[in-house]
């Protein structure tokens, strides 16, 4: 079989299901790995360090999916105000590199009397879950489909959005899907903020006080030798200087999520409102002894 020959027009016009599908196994058939970075569009430059890090495979062809997910935001959230430029975002995915894009539409993915969804288990239902009930229920259910139609052999996904990183890699690993889940270290403007499609609805005042969230996040990464409890409270001590931002949550948790340890790799993850828009971000902790035996670098990704 010969290697589908992929031309800028690929990137283009919009290709049916059934059509990407029918690629995606033309590929691998012909011996080329596949690689996916799903994406809901507006994209920035941290999609495209996922499409940069996805270019490095070898005899790897790089696909893009655009579709901003329906299923993932619940009643008073921004699915209509979700910033959506088609039109430049693939210009962007053209520019990376990228081979082929998939651009569904609601209808190519959700029949009318639809049913099975995939269910996160108990984690769907803590920190981002709490505050976005069955949000992630539409988030695995999405991203099941994606790899169920295009059958990719990576999928990369950014860490800034940890939670969800975390159950893509639980829901691979449960229900035996034959992709490999990569994490990509966040984005961060010179500032620290952390990149997000959702930073364009900030004013300038409250771009400046969003600042304050990766500021908070570093001090308590910094203690984290003195403790959990340290890091919590010196995270809560910055972010006091910018009372007008809402704190949703702050939390310590393990790498999985589960219960920060007393000494090893943590993660530090924060939520809040920054005027009407919701921001989140994390980093990685280092907790007390092995802030003196570091066995790996928190943010190097996969």
């Amino acid at each position: 079989m010969t290697t589908p020959k992929f031309k800028r027009a690929t990137l283009n016009a919009y290709q049916p299901p059934e059509h990407i599908s029918q690629v995606s196994r033309a590929l691998r058939s012909a011996g080329h790995k596949v690689a996916l970075v799903p994406t809901m569009g507006a994209l920035h430059a941290g999609h495209r360090e996922l499409m940069r890090r996805a270019k490095r495979l070898p005899n790897t062809i790089v696909a893009a999916s655009i579709f901003v997910n329906p299923l993932q935001f619940g009643a008073g959230e921004d699915f209509e105000a979700y910033p959506r430029r088609m039109e430049e975002d693939l210009a962007t995915l053209g520019e990376a590199g990228v081979e082929l894009a998939f651009t569904p539409k609601a209808s190519d993915l959700y029949t009318d009397n639809a049913m099975v969804t995939v269910h996160p288990g108990p984690l769907g239902d803590e920190l981002e879950g709490a505050a976005r009930p069955g949000h992630f229920t539409g988030v695995l259910t999405v991203v099941a489909k994606l790899f169920n139609l295009l059958r990719p052999d990576y999928a990369f996904f950014g860490e800034k959005d940890y939670q969800q990183l975390v159950l893509i890699k639980k829901m691979v690993a449960d229900l035996n899907i034959d992709t490999r889940v990569i994490g990509v270290p966040t984005v961060r403007e010179r500032d620290g903020l952390a990149l997000s499609s959702r930073n364009v609805y900030l004013t300038p005042e409250q771009r400046e006080d969003a600042v304050v969230l990766s500021a908070a996040l570093t001090a308590g990464a910094h203690v984290g030798r003195d403790g959990a409890e340290a890091v919590l409270e010196m995270a809560r001590r910055t972010l006091a200087e910018r009372p007008q931002v809402e704190v949703d949550y702050l939390e310590l948790r393990g790498t999985d999520l589960g219960s920060a340890p007393v000494d090893g790799e943590a993660r530090l993850l924060i939520a809040a409102r920054v005027g009407s828009t919701r921001l989140i971000d994390n980093v990685g902790v280092l907790l007390g002894r092995a802030v003196d035996h570091p066995s790996v670098d928190l943010d190097a990704g996969e």
